[in-house]
């Protein structure tokens, strides 16, 4: 059976997945080994960027796996510092002191990837 719509009729409405999606908070975990200068600036880097580029609430969970080793087993850690971007999907990962804030930012889909130029 095919029915026709009637004049002024409204379409029906679809939740907005962008809408939906700004309302998450991202979920960011860098995990750190004690207080190197490494860790200390990966910390210090990551609110910089968060504050300056994030469009939407985030939740940073620092673990240092100097106090907590068992930790590194879920996230599958080999190198450190490493930054973990669990929500929105997908997973991402970052590793190193997050100094290089353009790398960072196409990292966490926050700005597209630069096409080459041949």
């Amino acid at each position: 059976m095919i029915s026709k719509k009637k004049k002024g009729a409204s379409k029906p409405r679809r939740a907005a997945k962008p809408a939906a999606e700004k309302n998450k908070a991202w979920n960011l975990r860098l995990y750190v080994a004690g207080q190197t200068s490494k860790s200390i600036s990966a910390i210090a880097n990551l609110k910089r960027i968060c504050e300056q580029h994030m469009p939407v609430r985030y939740h940073i969970e620092v673990i240092d796996l100097m106090q907590k080793p068992q930790l590194a087993v879920n996230d599958q850690i080999v190198a450190i510092p490493t930054l973990i971007r669990k929500v929105p999907e997908p997973m991402r990962r970052i590793i190193g002191d997050l100094s290089a804030t353009e790398r960072v930012l196409i990292g966490l889909d926050l700005v597209p990837a630069k096409a080459n130029q041949a």
